[in-house]
């Protein structure tokens, strides 16, 4: 795996570290080829870093960004071609989950791929489906043309567990420090529009799942509302995913109906909850900025863009 460079934002992250460390230690990845981007951990995390020989980074806790931390992680290793993502929670599964994911880039005109994320033993009914859904069993490959089917989750890519080239990334733009989340999804949106396929790599596998509560999803579709109204090229040239929200909230209850019939009201709840979150988010533009703070998981994102500012343009970078 030459020319690979594992890139993993860290904060406070000392809880997960045995399941990530051993895991990685495992795949064969060197500790030279790791990069952890810490934003000043107070519980230890740099010197367990240190100590498994990664190439550590300290940034200030408030000068963490989705996108601008992981463009300035990019910029370190610059001979490596191949950048994987991943997040502190995850525990790689097998031996050869980073190998499997980042041979989708052996293949030229392949820009990005991600893995499959399983869910945490511990995990509810409703936790489980999340996941199993949106990751299933079978791989694919995503071109620009697959919006005719999918909408926009034919952009859809995780930094839970991804892989980009980095000529690729670069020709996009990189990775944009002014969108309030869905750094991934924006990157490879840029990609498909400049011809670039998009891999799901179900053999890729990684354990990582929440169990967010319902004001911690409300949060997250609030953020995702507001970030396709700034960024409007996106739904424009994709499309919009209802269909695929309708499947889900069908496969959901049908699962919930199986497995765990008391956990649909809860379901039910959460779906309304989202729904309305999103909504109130796309509108974000017409609300202040004290209840945006409120609503959102990002409070400080309105600190640093407080203006509504939508992107005119999705068109091919390069």
């Amino acid at each position: 795996m030459a020319n690979l460079v594992v890139i993993i934002p860290t904060y406070n992250a000392a809880k997960h570290w045995p399941g990530l460390s051993s895991s990685l230690a495992a795949s064969g990845v060197s500790p030279s080829q790791v990069l952890i981007i810490d934003s000043s951990s107070k519980d230890g995390t740099q010197e367990l870093a240190k100590g498994s020989g990664y190439t550590v980074i300290s940034i200030p806790q408030s000068e963490f960004n989705h996108g601008g931390t992981r463009k300035l992680a990019c910029s370190y290793f610059p001979e490596a071609d191949r950048l994987l993502f991943c997040t502190q929670d995850v525990v790689l599964q097998g031996t050869r989950s980073i190998e499997v994911l980042a041979k989708t880039l052996d293949d030229p005109s392949v820009g990005a791929a991600y893995g499959r994320q399983l869910p945490r033993p511990e995990a509810n009914a409703i936790e489980k489906h999340g996941r199993l859904f949106n990751y299933p069993q079978t791989g694919q490959i995503r071109t620009l043309e697959s919006s005719a089917q999918l909408g926009v989750k034919a952009a859809f890519l995780s930094n839970s567990f991804a892989v980009y080239r980095r000529s690729a990334l670069e020709a996009a733009g990189g990775f944009p420090s002014h969108v309030i989340l869905a750094e991934d999804s924006y990157v490879a949106a840029r990609m498909l529009l400049n011809g670039w396929k998009i891999v799901y790599e179900a053999d890729a596998l990684v354990i990582h799942s929440h169990a967010f509560s319902v004001s911690q999803e409300a949060t997250r579709y609030f953020d995702t509302g507001a970030h396709h109204n700034r960024e409007r090229w996106i739904l424009e040239a994709f499309g919009k995913a209802d269909s695929e929200g309708k499947r889900f909230v069908q496969s959901e209850l049908r699962y919930l109906w199986s497995n765990a019939p008391w956990l649909i009201p809860m379901a039910l709840l959460r779906t309304a909850t989202k729904f309305a979150a999103y909504r109130i988010g796309a509108m974000e533009g017409r609300l202040p900025i004290g209840l945006k703070k409120k609503l959102s998981g990002y409070p400080q994102f309105w600190n640093e863009n407080p203006h509504q500012t939508v992107a005119k343009s999705g068109g091919k970078i390069g």
